[in-house]
């Protein structure tokens, strides 16, 4: 891809799709083996398979020219991202302790964001087969079968996952049905761009690499995925942190936000 034309999301994504399945069989031939894991900054665990996606993602995906940046969970830093118009958002394995653990709830999850805001994503579960895709203004899919959020506005029942605080609140105003923890943050958000859950909360301080592709995957599938206060989630900043998030279709979502902002008022 040329730095100098316009990216075509659309062909951005098939290429991040050939990259990612070769990526996601490289993981599986990992799984559930006897590998290196250590830990990092704050605990976290990676893992040889980790770095291997890692690398395989970035010598497919990187050196597209200055206009392309790289920002990877397992890459280190590199800030000639943020002067780039198109930067990669990798997270070689989302999920690592239930990979580790020999789970399947993990994920390769990989985008392409324009000017802070992802225009391609997928999103692969290779241990049970699930490959996500979105582009920007052409919907989102499931193993090539489109997807949608599901509709309504009411929070009753529910189907919600999330950190516990959260949910605890939000069972003050209803009964709410709690889903299994999803290890895989990204694939948590990905249950609700596919309707298999209503809501879904992402605790305070995830990172662009949680969330790039599940946030195009939601919001194509009908959805929104934002801070608690509403508006977009920007990505590809000095600190690519951010705070508690939720994702819903959006009516639902609505209701959130309204529950939130009361909450917060509440409380001053």
């Amino acid at each position: 891809m040329p730095a100098t034309e316009a990216v075509d999301a659309a062909q951005a994504a098939a290429r991040l799709a050939a990259c990612v399945r070769d990526a996601g069989a490289l993981a599986l031939s990992m799984f559930r083996s006897q590998i290196k894991n250590w830990t990092k900054d704050g605990d976290s665990p990676v893992s040889e398979a980790d770095i291997a996606v890692d690398h395989l993602l970035r010598a497919r995906l990187a050196g597209d020219g200055e206009d392309f940046g790289w920002l990877s969970e397992e890459s280190v830093e590199d800030n000639r991202r943020l002067t780039a118009r198109y930067v990669w958002i990798v997270d070689p394995i989302d999920g690592t302790r239930a990979f580790l653990a020999g789970l399947t709830d993990w994920t390769i999850s990989t985008a392409l964001v324009e000017n802070g805001r992802p225009i391609a994503a997928c999103l692969y579960a290779p241990a049970t087969e699930e490959f996500f895709m979105a582009v920007a203004g052409r919907g989102a899919t499931r193993n090539g079968a489109s997807i949608a959020t599901t509709l309504g506005a009411s929070l009753a029942q529910a189907r919600i996952a999330g950190p516990r605080a959260f949910l605890q609140r939000l069972a003050t105003v209803a009964p709410l049905t709690v889903m299994p923890r999803v290890h895989s943050l990204a694939l948590r958000l990905a249950r609700v761009a596919e309707g298999a859950i209503d809501v879904a909360i992402a605790g305070r301080d995830s990172h662009d690499w949680d969330l790039a592709a599940a946030d195009l995957l939601v919001h194509e599938a009908g959805g929104e995925l934002t801070p608690l206060g509403g508006g977009a989630v920007v990505y590809n900043r000095p600190v690519p942190r951010h705070g508690a998030l939720v994702a819903a279709g959006k009516d639902r979502h609505a209701t959130l936000i309204d529950f939130f902002r009361d909450e917060r008022l509440a409380s001053s």
